[in-house]
C-alpha cells in the first residue's frame, strides 16, 4: 500500500491519507469543497462546491497517476437530496467516463459542507 499526497487538494483533516493505491487501483478519501489555496470552505452552493469537490479529487487522482476519466466507482453524499439534479449536472460534466455510483443524503457533512465523493479509480 502506498499513500498519495498532494498540496493541490485539502491536508486530511484527520488521521486519514488523501488516497491510497493498493495493486491497481487507487482509493481516495472522501473530499469536501475546501480549496487547498486558502484551507477554507469558499465555495457556496451545491455547483460551487461539486465544482471544488471534484477539483480536488482531480489534483489527487493526477497524483495518484491516474485520472477522473478512469473512475470505476464514486461513492457520493449530499447533505440534501434535493440537491441531486444540481449535483448531477456539475458531477456529470467531470466524470464523462460514467462509472458505477452511489448518491445518499445524509445529516450532516464536516465543516458544513454540502457535499462529499470518494473514488476508486484504475491506475
Amino acid at each position: 500500500m502506498e499513500k498519495v499526497y498532494t498540496k493541490n487538494a485539502p491536508d486530511a483533516i484527520g488521521p486519514y491519507s488523501q488516497a491510497v493505491k493498493v495493486g491497481n487501483l487507487v482509493f481516495t478519501s472522501g473530499q469536501i469543497a475546501i480549496n487547498p489555496a486558502t484551507g477554507n470552505v469558499d465555495a457556496e452552493g451545491i455547483e460551487a462546491q461539486t465544482k471544488q469537490v471534484c477539483e480536488n479529487l482531480k489534483a489527487v487522482l493526477a497524483e495518484a497517476g491516474t485520472s477522473l476519466e478512469k473512475a470505476v466507482k464514486t461513492v457520493c453524499f449530499l447533505d440534501d437530496i434535493n440537491d441531486f439534479a444540481a449535483f448531477n449536472a456539475v458531477y456529470g460534466e467531470y466524470f464523462t467516463n460514467k462509472p458505477a455510483r452511489s448518491c445518499v443524503e445524509v445529516a450532516k457533512l464536516p465543516k458544513g459542507v454540502k457535499v462529499e465523493v470518494e473514488v476508486i479509480a484504475e491506475l
